[in-house]
């Protein structure tokens, strides 16, 4: 049976990155997180659970409402909660049904909300991407164009970095200081070992 690797980190940590080298290797990778987006717009079942949940501003012209949304969610843990309640289920299905349809040695799956969602539920191996928070800060703000304030604030909603990466059996270092490529090559290497073993 394939191996199945997660990949996680915080917001700005760069394991967007990390997955495109995995993809460049050969390796399938499931992107939680656009996945997750992919379903609200086409799960009819979701979009009206979400409608009655946040109000029928949460689809325009027929479109996930994702600045209206973000507003309610990031301001309010509760809101934030019940948004992951209502979609983390789906995208762990469809994760799942991807997953036995790979035939590659290993797999990836990428996702912010590993243990915040449980979904680290049959991972052989959890990769973290570990960058420090002033990196992060930049590049967030760099890529979202939202301030330094908004990206704390998204930030203080996932588990702290640090306890992230404790819970991971593999770190990548993106801090500029270190070679990704190597990181990855060295991972890519163990796990098509590990998974010709018996």
């Amino acid at each position: 049976m394939a191996l199945r690797i997660g990949l996680t980190g915080g917001i700005g940590s760069g394991k967007s990155l990390v997955a495109h080298l995995f993809t460049v290797l050969g390796i399938p990778v499931f992107d939680a997180d656009s996945r997750a987006k992919q379903i609200m717009e086409s799960n009819a079942d979701l979009r009206k659970a979400l409608v009655e949940k946040f109000g029928a501003e949460t689809y325009t012209n027929g479109h996930l409402n994702r600045k209206y949304l973000a507003n309610i969610v990031f301001n309010d843990s509760y809101q934030l909660a019940s948004l992951n309640a209502l979609v983390h289920p789906y995208t762990i299905e469809a994760a799942e049904k991807w997953t036995l349809e790979q035939t590659t040695p290993y797999t990836v799956k990428e996702a912010a909300l590993f243990f915040e969602a449980g979904s680290a539920f049959g991972i052989d191996y959890m990769i973290g991407v570990y960058a420090p928070v002033h990196l992060r800060i930049k590049r967030v703000m760099d890529r979202d164009g939202i301030t330094r304030d908004e990206v704390k604030s998204r930030m203080q909603k996932q588990i702290p970095e640090e306890i992230k990466m404790r819970l991971c059996d593999f770190v990548i270092m993106n801090d500029e200081q270190h070679l990704l490529i190597p990181q990855v090559l060295k991972l890519h290497e163990q796990f098509l070992q590990e998974s010709k073993e018996p």
